[in-house]
């Protein structure tokens, strides 16, 4: 006679599939992974606080003035003036944001309302190094992660903030399956390849279960990401387009902000992550 199995509960998971380590539910599975890391690594998992403090964007735009010559007749003295006295331009400020403070805390979501054109995404793509800054941007005020001013991580913050665009882009044949598969597949593998090296400050055994479970969750990323956005039920089909028939808009949205879960910056995702 064979003996029972013992169930899965909370100090105990199932490393083979996604399925199994979901089984109870995602809280379950995010404290366990928090509780094994932390005793191999030594210290507690790295959180990103970010804040912001009398923040203004502004832009100069030239602009033409209406000189009234569109109401004129197309004679060929009309035509002769146009062709060398050409409108009068001038530069005005746009102000984009206006001095603005707040604070993205780690562990929270943090809903960002505002009316169309109030500069919503403007301010999450600057908190995510994502703004076309030019000559004609002026960008006034402090920018702190954990306390690091936002010039010194200039060149690396996209790699510590995700950012989910307004507009969805997709290969349109590609199952959401496969989608997020792909965006798991070219992330890399960073903890295979520094795993024993990151996780080497507990016992050999609390190392090794750590490593075993980090292994686990990054080989089962796509499967977990399917079943905590609730695409389960549409993974085999297309994420389709504007000419292709495929999943529903808010399906796709969440496709969307799956793909930004693989890669190394978790820790600041949800601060990056736009709204509306």
């Amino acid at each position: 006679m064979a003996p029972p199995s013992t169930p899965v509960g909370k100090d105990q998971f199932g490393l083979e599939s996604g399925a199994a380590l979901m089984a109870e539910g995602s809280a379950v599975l995010h404290d366990h992974i928090v509780g094994k890391m932390e005793v191999a690594l030594g210290s507690e998992l790295p959180q990103m606080d970010v804040r912001f403090k009398r923040l203004s964007l502004t832009a100069d735009i030239v602009v033409v003035e209406d000189d009234g010559s569109k109401n004129e007749l197309p004679t060929l003295p009309n035509t002769v003036k146009k062709a060398f006295v050409g409108p009068k331009k001038r530069t005005v400020r746009k102000e984009i944001l206006k001095d603005i403070s707040g604070v993205f805390q780690p562990g929270k979501l943090t809903l960002l309302l505002g009316q169309p054109g109030s500069g919503k995404s403007a301010l999450m793509k600057v908190l995510s190094g994502r703004f076309p800054m030019a000559k004609n941007i002026t960008l006034e005020g402090d920018i702190t992660f954990n306390s690091v001013k936002r010039e010194q991580i200039l060149k690396t913050l996209p790699q510590f903030a995700a950012y989910v665009n307004q507009r969805d882009k997709h290969f349109p044949t590609l199952t959401v399956k496969e989608t997020l598969q792909f965006a798991h597949t070219f992330c890399g593998g960073e903890i295979a390849r520094r795993g024993e090296e990151l996780l080497s400050n507990g016992s050999q055994r609390e190392n090794l279960e750590a490593l075993e479970l980090a292994s686990a969750v990054f080989r089962n990323s796509p499967e977990i990401v399917l079943q905590q956005l609730g695409l389960k039920i549409c993974q085999d089909t297309i994420v389709g387009d504007a000419m292709m028939r495929g999943i529903s808009g808010g399906e796709r949205k969440r496709v969307t902000t799956g793909e930004m879960e693989f890669g190394m910056n978790a820790a600041s995702r949800t601060a990056s992550t736009r709204t509306s």
